[in-house]
């Protein structure tokens, strides 16, 4: 499934900064709630709330989907 995917992803990526949910979404400026969700895959992301969270990673959308 595309959203356990894109949460694992997100997960993986935070972990790898060494940073919090709570850091992750003050850097993206979406509530952690949120962005607990995304990474369970609870949650459908829109593409601009996904930008924020790549941008946030610091990585590219290209770098992000390399699964």
């Amino acid at each position: 499934m595309i959203k356990t995917k894109v949460g694992k992803r997100i997960k993986e990526l935070r972990n790898k900064l060494g940073i919090s949910q709570e850091e992750l979404a003050f850097r993206s400026e979406i509530h952690r709630t949120y962005i607990a969700s995304l990474e369970v895959g609870k949650r459908n992301v829109s593409i601009e709330t996904l930008e924020k969270v790549v941008n946030a990673l610091e990585v590219s959308m290209s770098e992000f989907f390399k699964f």
